[in-house]
Order: C-alpha cells, then structure tokens, then sequence
C-alpha cells in the first residue's frame, strides 16, 4: 500500500492521506479548491472545481494513474445554485471519462470552500 501527501496542513492535523494506492486501485480523498502550495483559495466555485482536478490529476500521476482510470467521482457542492457554475469545469475535466459520479450538496467544513471532489481510479 502506497500513501500519497500534497502536504497540506489538512492532511497531518485530520490524520489521513490525499490518496492511498493498493493494487490497481487509487482512492483520492476529497480534495477542495485550495492550492494547497500557497494555502490560497480562489472565490470563485468555478476555479475552485478547477483547483480540485488540478490536484487531483497531480496525485494520480504521482500514484501511476492517469485521468482516464478515474471509475468514480463525487462532487460536493455547499449550494445547488452553484451547479451551472462548476458543470463546464466537470465537462472539461471529466467529459471524455464520464466515470459513474454523485453530487451531493451540503456543508464543507470552511467557509471559504465551494465545491469539493473525490475520485477513485482504477487500472487495468
């Protein structure tokens, strides 16, 4: 089993890891839109979702994963009314893969924080 950091601060204080690779399978926790070198968060939902693939696709191709491995995905998103806003950025990142996905729509645990996204991937 190989465990995956970005570094941020989120991961050591919560006790988990951005991803965890066993065997074929790389499960990517949850990732919001903060870019987690300078700890900045944009304010938009759009460039945050951005940020989220962004890192995201970083810690696949760290684990030996490419995006088109991705089989499932859950979006979080803080408001419904946001939805219209992110769907380009899912389209744009996600369209060509379309792996099995959920949406819910709750809190996250900052305020600052819009959208939040969790992919689990799998090679063949």
């Amino acid at each position: 089993m190989n465990k995956i950091s970005t570094g941020s601060p989120f991961e050591a204080t919560m006790g988990y890891s951005r991803a965890v690779v066993k065997g074929n399978w790389c499960f990517v926790s949850g990732v919001t839109g903060y870019d987690y070198t300078t700890m900045a968060i944009p304010e938009t939902a759009a460039e945050q979702a951005q940020n989220c693939f962004d890192t995201i696709f970083r810690v696949l191709d760290e684990a030996g994963f490419a995006p088109d491995d991705i089989v499932r995905v859950q979006y979080t998103v803080t408001d419904a009314a946001l939805v219209e806003e992110i769907t380009p950025v899912l389209g744009k990142n996600l369209g060509e893969i379309r792996p099995a996905a959920t949406m819910v729509v709750c809190g996250l645990i900052r305020p600052e924080m819009k959208v939040e996204v969790e992919v689990t991937a799998m090679r063949e």
